[in-house]
């Protein structure tokens, strides 16, 4: 059960303010603030808006903290907030936190790097540097806030790292090795290396001239993601010991789904294959059939190669269903949040399950011909639906694929 959430993004600094643009088909893409991107192909992304690290943590936090540790601690402050749980009155050890970050601490490695080469190759590295650098550490640092010392690790799996983490939290619960487990994921990557490195692949937009309209999955005119950062939290919790201490519910993550494409460094399998059999797998892991799904959040990334393999997959595990169903990428106004995505999406499945709201596709103005028509991808305009079933997919560099089904309570 979900009983607690939390999230830092491009659209919000808070839950409300997430959901309320949601809604209202926001884009979070803007000039870059991070650095100066003048010698970039890409000159825009979807960053945090009046970030100031000093409104959460002091000096010698700060220190110590690389910015995905940051957004990481800030979404599950929120999220054990929202829970109501006191943990001193917990059995610590059964609360876990299992966190998913694709890069990790990018902005400390390339700040080390780059000091040690502008000071003449002098090897003075902060003490700091690996353990701010390294991608469990999130995990770590959440755990030691609240003195969680049940199951606790990091999921690096690129894109599909927070669903990752939200399955085997899943899995952890169900096995009665946990009652709680803090969950979700968290990226920070808008630096010269994490763009750069994009570019170099062909990934990311070019469409500096428009940021807002550049991520614009199934659109004939799309040229690639929009990177994001943020962070994502779900507080996972075992139904009876939710129900014991009178606890909200929002929803059940009810199943999960992995599977590997074993075709590709970076691009999917063209038919969509991995999908299929994420997205199967998760459904009959949650004891559903595809029929039960009303809403699917895809992966969604708005690459040429990515949103045609996707679609295929959809047809492939969903059959003549999926004429019913509300299809989304809210990547279309968040960017890309990378190892984070999956969190931030499987919110806005939250948000679709209890509210009755879809969140739509934005800037889609010409529906790439290779894709049916007759598909509802919920294009431009949140629409409205009671959504008893959502999934939400994430794949990876890689070809990681990784699957969640939510249930309405």
């Amino acid at each position: 059960m979900i009983t607690g959430i939390g999230t830092i993004n491009p659209l919000g600094n808070s839950i409300e303010e997430y959901f309320t643009n949601l809604e209202k088909g926001v884009s979070g893409a803007g000039p870059i603030t991070h650095f100066d991107p003048s010698n970039f192909k890409t000159k825009f992304a979807c960053e945090l808006k009046g970030y100031e690290p000093n409104n959460f943590f002091d000096r010698k936090e700060v220190r110590k903290y690389d910015l995905y540790s940051q957004y990481a601690l800030i979404a599950a402050e929120q999220a054990v907030q929202d829970s109501g749980i006191e943990p001193e009155k917990l059995d610590l050890e059964r609360v876990g936190v299992i966190w998913g970050s694709g890069i990790g601490g990018l902005e400390t490695f390339y700040q080390e790097v780059k000091s040690y080469v502008e000071g003449g190759f002098i090897p003075r590295y902060s003490p700091f540097f690996i353990p701010k650098m390294i991608a469990d550490l999130a995990a770590g640092h959440i755990s030691m806030k609240y003195g969680f010392r049940g199951p606790n690790y990091c999921t690096v799996s690129a894109c599909a790292s927070s669903n990752h983490a939200m399955i085997d939290s899943l899995n952890y619960i169900r096995w009665g090795k946990a009652d709680m487990i803090l969950t979700g994921g968290s990226e920070a990557a808008i630096n010269p290396p994490g763009v750069g490195g994009f570019n170099s692949m062909q990934a990311l937009s070019t469409r500096n001239d428009d940021p807002q309209k550049a991520s614009r999955p199934f659109d004939a005119d799309r040229d690639g993601f929009v990177i994001g950062e943020g962070a994502g939290a779900l507080l996972l919790e075992e139904y009876e010991h939710a129900v014991a201490r009178g606890a909200k519910i929002y929803a059940e993550v009810a199943g999960g789904g992995m599977s590997a494409d074993a075709y590709h460094l970076t691009a999917p399998d063209p038919e969509g294959k991995g999908a299929k059999k994420s997205m199967l797998d998760a459904v009959a892991d949650a004891g559903l059939k595809v029929e039960d799904i009303d809403y699917v959040n895809v992966h969604g990334t708005s690459t040429p190669v990515g949103d045609i393999a996707e679609i295929k997959g959809l047809f492939a595990a969903f059959g003549d269903h999926i004429y019913n169903l509300n299809i989304s990428s809210t990547k279309s106004m968040t960017g890309h949040l990378l190892g984070a995505a999956g969190s931030i999406e499987a919110l806005a499945c939250v948000m679709a399950l209890t509210k009755g709201i879809v969140p739509p596709t934005i800037n889609n103005e010409n529906l790439d011909p290779n894709i049916d028509p007759k598909l509802n991808l919920t294009l431009n305009v949140a629409q409205k639906r009671d959504v008893k079933c959502a999934l939400s997919n994430t794949f990876g560099f890689g070809g990681h694929n990784s699957t969640v089904v939510l249930k309405k309570m």
